[in-house]
């Protein structure tokens, strides 16, 4: 095992992503109380971690497009990265993460690119 790469678990996420929003924030984004948008969470429709000590759990604001619902494709390639084993926290990293993608797997699936994610996704399982 390559000790350069770090696991996802250990990435530092609030240095990959530029923006995040509490669970209120989201849940105004996306017109739901924050109790709708922690059973999103639990049902793989969002991924949400602790950004940094001492802050509450929060959701990437790249996770909701511009009509305030979870960005196409996401809620599959959650539940994708899921069944492979990852957690939120390791879900997070890697859709923020530039690996073998032209750009970040969260900016192919705003840009409406999805079919390439859920290929490297499945990937992961083999």
């Amino acid at each position: 095992m390559s000790e350069s790469a770090p696991r996802l678990a250990d990435h530092d996420l609030a240095a990959l992503v530029d923006e995040w929003l509490d669970w209120s924030a989201a849940g105004e984004v996306i017109g739901v109380t924050p109790a709708k948008v922690r059973t999103m969470v639990r049902d793989h429709q969002l991924a949400s971690a602790v950004p940094a000590p001492g802050q509450p759990p929060m959701v990437p604001a790249l996770f909701l497009d511009e009509d305030g619902l979870p960005v196409k494709g996401l809620p599959g390639l959650l539940t994708l990265l899921h069944d492979n084993g990852f957690d939120d926290r390791e879900c997070i990293a890697w859709i923020f993460l530039d690996a073998d993608l032209p750009g970040r797997p969260i900016d192919a699936l705003r840009e409406n690119r999805g079919r390439e994610v859920r290929r490297r996704a499945q990937a992961l399982a083999l």
